[in-house]
């Protein structure tokens, strides 16, 4: 092709001069401009001082270095976006720091750039090799790093293998690996980074030095987004800030893209509510005041709260992990106060959640927890999640007011029970009085709800009088069995060989492989049975024969009675093989019926006193023989 030939727009080929003269030549096309950096990359730390969250790593590094104790291999290990990768390639250039005139040595000291650390941070030097486990995870794949580890570095003091994401070797390679990994050459090292430090082999682990990097403190976050934002000359509610911080979960990388995309959805200042907007979550107030209405048990209020927030584009089940989430920072803030100090809180959560921590009891925050837990994953697995958040919040308005089973119990055994506790309606129910419900006695909420409804009960004196005093091993059985206390009831007839008993004190032996606690906690029962304290002591030597001991030895008396009649051997001896195995008295069968009913009477009835002389009645014998069913 001649150059009269080509075209005027084009250039010619190398070594030939354009064919249309230099004044007609187009201009130059404008530079392109530059690519977009996105924050997590444009301010990723290039040397340990950048790092933030991760003082103990950086401590022990540096004091390895200044010591010359550097190993063959680290292993770094932490969830996503707390920077390992990045501390892998530091790590590469403090191995291979070097001046521009040849001098230097590894150090941390890496505030000034050396001749490899622009291509180290880039990622892109030949003596630095940067390996993804997740796609090189066969054999083959580790062993072309065995071969070439033999071979020294081309211009750096080391040869760095960074391993991102180990875990997902095979167990050969992870097996081929350990040769190398426990005595390389002198001129190589290896850092690994995990996610999922449980499958990497203890193996490999006995190799390395181990660090595991920190979740970043939510403060911390703050104070690194405030930084980057005055840099973009970029201005951000710390409010907004402390949402980003919460929504990132500890990790940098995470907080500096939800920081990228809310520059862009906000396009000038960001503010809470933009960021609120695009992450989809709730009003942390709004949040505040649906816990509010849940703990005084206004269901109405509080479906219509979260309605109201579904409407505004709130997802339910975030809806309820920031009720989750909120229950636990109450929790927190009373059992240590010092929590409300954390920066990233904000001031209503900060005020109102001390307030809330000053009048709700811990078992109310903590079933709350509970039953919050199971609702966000009813809420993700429903095919109607805001139905379901909805019925959620019903039932835990409606336990918000539920004594626990102990104190249940204690009410139902001091007479109480008059308060109803809810109404089973929408409107926020009446309490169950002596501070029995979340929030409903409190002052600040005292408006909202109608006024409690006491349970007096009656004083310790007047209690202990009206309950009944036992007066005899029988007796306490009896009152053993009236509470429901069948292991008490047990104990007290097999284990107790009864030396002394009167009233507030008793002393027995105890039977052989007896309950060696059972005086404790015959003490502590009759304390809550009468109301009074009793002194039960075991003493040594030997006591009255226990109570089943003497029922089995009464029966014993009273068939033997029975076998000796002449009618009963006669029907013994009819009838070869029958054994009898019961005989009843009908005097006492004839007193249980004249007696008023009661349990404690059929209780009684087993340890009646029996007249062994009277002449026994064949309708009163049972029998038993081979033949019978």
């Amino acid at each position: 092709m001649s150059d009269e030939n080509m075209p005027a727009d084009e250039p010619g080929f190398p070594g030939l001069a354009p064919a249309v003269p230099a004044a007609a030549s187009p201009p130059a096309p404008a530079a392109a401009p530059a690519a977009y950096r996105v924050l997590a990359r444009k301010y990723r730390p290039a040397h340990f001082g950048d790092l933030i969250g991760q003082e103990a790593m950086v401590r022990t590094l540096t004091n390895a270095f200044a010591a010359g104790r550097i190993p063959q291999a680290w292993m770094l290990t932490g969830v996503r976006g707390v920077g390992k990768t990045t501390t892998a390639r530091i790590l590469a250039r403090a191995l291979n720091y070097q001046n521009a005139d040849g001098s230097g040595a590894p150090t941390t000291d890496l505030t000034q750039f050396g001749v490899h650390c622009q291509a180290i941070v880039e990622g892109r030097h030949i003596d630095v090799m940067e390996i993804d486990a997740a796609s090189n995870n066969g054999v083959d794949n580790v062993r072309q790093i065995n071969d070439a580890v033999r071979y020294a570095p081309v211009s750096a003091r080391y040869k760095v293998y960074i391993i991102d994401e180990v875990h997902m070797l095979s167990g050969g390679a992870f097996n081929a690996f350990l040769k190398t990994l426990e005595e390389p050459p002198p001129h190589a090292k290896f850092i690994f980074a995990t996610t999922e430090i449980r499958k990497v082999p203890v193996t490999v682990l006995s190799r390395c030095q181990r660090f595991d990097l920190r979740r970043v403190d939510a403060s911390v976050l703050v104070g690194h987004l405030d930084k980057i934002c005055r840099a973009e000359g970029i201005e951000a509610e710390e409010e907004a800030l402390a949402a980003v911080a919460r929504a990132a979960e500890g990790s940098v990388r995470d907080s500096l893209s939800i920081l990228d995309q809310a520059i862009a959805h906000a396009g000038g200042r960001i503010t809470l509510e933009e960021v609120r907007t695009m992450l989809g979550l709730s009003d942390r107030a709004r949040v505040i005041d649906l816990f509010e209405q849940v703990m005084k048990g206004d269901i109405a209020a509080a479906l219509g709260e979260l309605r109201a927030q579904y409407d505004a584009g709130a997802d339910p089940a975030v809806v309820l992990s920031d009720l989750a989430e909120f229950s636990h920072l109450v929790t927190r803030l009373k059992i240590v106060p010092d929590a409300a100090k954390d920066p990233s809180l904000s001031q209503a959560e900060r005020v109102r959640g001390a307030d809330f921590a000053q009048r709700l009891p811990v078992r109310v925050l903590a079933r709350a927890w509970q039953m919050l837990l199971k609702a966000i994953a009813e809420v993700r697995q429903a095919d109607r999640p805001v139905m379901a958040a909805e019925m959620a919040l019903v039932r835990l308005a409606h336990a918000a007011d539920l004594p626990t089973p102990d104190e249940a119990l204690r009410l139902l055994r001091d007479g109480g029970g008059q308060g109803s506790g809810g109404n089973g309606g929408s409107g926020p129910r009446p309490p169950m009085g002596g501070g029995a419900t979340a929030l409903a006695a409190r002052p600040v909420l005292a408006a909202a709800n109608p006024a409690p409804v006491a349970i007096t009960a009656p004083a310790p004196q007047a209690r202990a009088s009206a309950l009944a005093q036992p007066e005899s091993l029988e007796e306490l059985v009896a009152l053993a069995s009236r509470q429901r206390d069948i292991a008490m009831k047990i104990a007290l007839e097999r284990d107790v060989r009864l030396v002394k008993f009167e009233t507030g004190r008793i002393e027995f032996a105890l039977a052989e492989h007896g309950n060696r606690h059972l005086a404790n906690d015959l003490a502590k029962r009759l304390k809550e049975w009468t109301g009074q304290t009793w002194f039960v002591t075991v003493v040594n030597g030997e006591g009255a024969p226990t109570l089943r001991e003497q029922a089995e030895a009464a029966k014993g008396r009273r068939e033997s009675d029975a076998a000796a009649h002449p009618a009963v051997r006669a029907v013994l001896q009819r009838f070869p093989g029958a054994r009898i195995v019961d005989v009843r008295d009908p005097r006492a069968a004839e007193a249980a019926a004249e007696a008023p009913a009661g349990p404690e009477d059929a209780e009684l009835s087993d340890y009646a006193p029996l007249d062994y002389d009277a002449e026994p009645d064949l309708d009163d014998i049972a029998f038993w023989t081979d033949d019978s069913n």
